[in-house]
C-alpha cells in the first residue's frame, strides 16, 4: 500500500503572527499535487513548517506521514521518515563537497539508527550509485567534487537538489518554488529530472509555485490554491489554466475574507513587522 501524507487543520505562526489558518491537504505516493498562490499567501511557510524549521510555530492541527506524527520529530527525523524539501534558495556550504554531503545524507536516511562516527555507506558502493544517478541526470562527474552550492548558478543549485532527491528516494518530495530564478531551459531540465526520479521511485510530489510554467513539465493531477493562509480552491489542471488567463483577482473576489487576510499580511511584511 502507498504511504499517505496527511495535513489537517494546520495553523502556523511566525513571530506570534498566524500565517497558516487551517490548511488541509492529503497526498498519496505516486500523486503529483501543485500548491499555487500569490506571494505571501503562506506557501513556503507550509513547506518549512512541515520540515521543522524552528522559526515556524505550529499552534494547531496535525501532519502525519503514514501515521507517524511529523510535528513531534526533529527535522532530520522527518527526513528519515520519508519527507524531502527542495529549497527555494539552497544554502552554500563551503568546504563540504557535493559527494561528501550526499554520502552522509544517504547513509543517515537509509540507516536511521546510525550514530555520528559510525561507518558510512561503503565508498565503492556509493560512488557507483552516485555516478549512475549523475549520468541519468546528465551531470558532469566533476560536479560531485565541488563544494555544495558554492559558486553554483541557479540551475546548478536546483539540479543538485534533484540529485539529492534521486539518491535519498523519499516517500514525499516538497519542491518549494524550484522554478524561482531559472530561465525556461533550466526549468525544463530540472523538471525532467524530477519527473524521472519521481516516476522511478513512485514518490508523492508537492510542487509549490505561483507560476504556470513549471507545471507545463511537471503535470499535476491535483491543484490547490492557497490564499490568506487557507486552501480556498482544489481541483485539476483547469485551475492552472484559469490562473494563467485571469491571475488571482477572481480568487480574491470569490474569497474576500481570505483576500483581506492576505492584504493584512502583505502590509505587516512591507512594514518590517513580519519577516519570512
Amino acid at each position: 500500500m502507498s504511504k499517505v501524507l496527511s495535513i489537517e487543520n494546520l495553523h502556523v505562526a511566525i513571530d506570534g503572527k498566524e500565517i497558516l489558518k487551517g490548511v488541509d491537504l492529503t497526498l498519496r505516493q505516486g500523486e503529483v499535487h501543485a500548491l499555487m498562490g500569490p506571494n505571501g499567501s503562506g506557501k513556503s511557510t507550509l513547506s518549512y513548517a512541515l520540515m521543522g524549521h524552528p522559526n515556524y510555530e505550529v499552534t494547531e492541527g496535525s501532519a502525519t506521514l503514514d501515521g507517524i506524527d511529523l510535528l513531534g520529530l526533529e527535522p532530520d527525523e522527518r527526513a528519515k521518515a520519508g519527507l524531502f524539501l527542495a529549497f527555494q534558495y539552497p544554502t552554500s556550504i563551503p568546504g563540504v563537497t557535493v559527494a561528501n554531503f550526499l554520502r552522509h545524507a544517504v547513509t543517515n536516511v537509509r540507516n536511521p539508527e546510525r550514530k555520528e562516527g559510525h561507518e558510512l555507506i561503503p565508498m565503492r558502493e556509493f560512488r557507483k550509485e552516485l555516478r549512475q544517478e549523475m549520468d541519468e541526470l546528465g551531470m558532469d562527474p566533476e560536479f560531485a567534487r565541488r563544494y555544495l552550492n558554492e559558486g553554483f548558478s541557479g540551475g546548478e543549485k536546483k539540479r543538485a537538489e534533484v540529485l539529492q532527491l534521486a539518491l535519498l528516494k523519499p516517500a514525499f518530495a516538497i519542491l518549494d518554488e524550484t522554478d524561482s530564478g531559472l530561465d525556461i531551459d533550466a526549468v525544463r531540465v530540472v523538471s525532467e529530472g524530477v519527473n524521472r526520479v519521481a516516476a522511478r521511485a513512485g514518490m508523492g510530489v508537492l510542487v509549490i509555485t505561483h507560476y504556470q510554467r513549471i507545471l507545463t513539465y511537471i503535470k499535476p493531477q491535483f491543484v490547490h490554491i492557497l490564499l490568506g493562509g487557507k486552501v480556498v480552491e482544489s481541483g485539476g489542471s483547469e485551475l492552472v489554466d484559469a490562473l494563467e488567463r485571469e491571475g488571482y483577482d477572481w480568487v480574491r473576489a470569490k474569497y474576500p475574507d481570505a483576500a483581506k487576510d492576505e492584504e493584512e499580511l502583505e502590509q505587516r511584511t512591507a512594514s518590517g513587522q513580519l519577516t519570512f
